[in-house]
């Protein structure tokens, strides 16, 4: 089983909840990805989103690039929460998800992964390390990060928190 990058944006009564009570904030999430799974909606008016096994990779380019936000891990744990597959869920306040998505507007997918190469992240034992043995093209984690580009710009522009967590 995978290690897969999971988003799910949330209103600030939502992430207020959420952060009281982590158990109530798992069933809306999950619900939300029930019913998304079914429609399988566009990234930006979407309210979940993963990003696969793209997510370590995505870290570890976002943190090359001096990215000003977390937003792989997320900045804060949801106190007294559950493990949601490979621990508890994070969260990014409507205030930081703002300045993720200003930042994201400025870098192009193409730009994140611009000099480096899977033996790269092989070197640096990015997880899922065997594929970038293997030279897989950093194509699979560019086109993650556009899909993250209007799912943020959307959350911002209506003032969402975001839940993010390894599943």
């Amino acid at each position: 089983m995978s290690m897969i990058g999971a988003y799910a944006r949330v209103t600030p009564a939502e992430l207020h909840r959420a952060l009281d009570d982590p158990e109530w904030a798992l069933e809306l999430v999950g619900g939300r990805m029930e019913a998304e799974a079914q429609e399988c909606p566009r990234p930006a008016p979407a309210r979940c989103l993963d990003v696969d096994t793209a997510w370590d990779a995505l870290g570890f380019l976002l943190r090359r690039a001096a990215f000003p936000v977390d937003i792989v891990h997320g900045e804060e744990p949801v106190p007294g929460a559950d493990d949601w597959g490979y621990g508890p869920p994070r969260y990014l306040t409507p205030e930081r998800v703002r300045t993720a998505a200003g930042a994201l507007a400025e870098i192009s997918g193409e730009r994140l992964t611009s000099g480096v190469a899977p033996g790269d992240l092989a070197a640096a034992e990015v997880y899922p390390a065997i594929v970038w043995e293997r030279g897989m093209p950093l194509d699979f984690v560019s086109e993650h990060y556009e899909l993250l580009r209007p799912f943020f710009r959307a959350a911002a522009d209506e003032g969402d928190g975001m839940l993010m967590w390894l599943g």
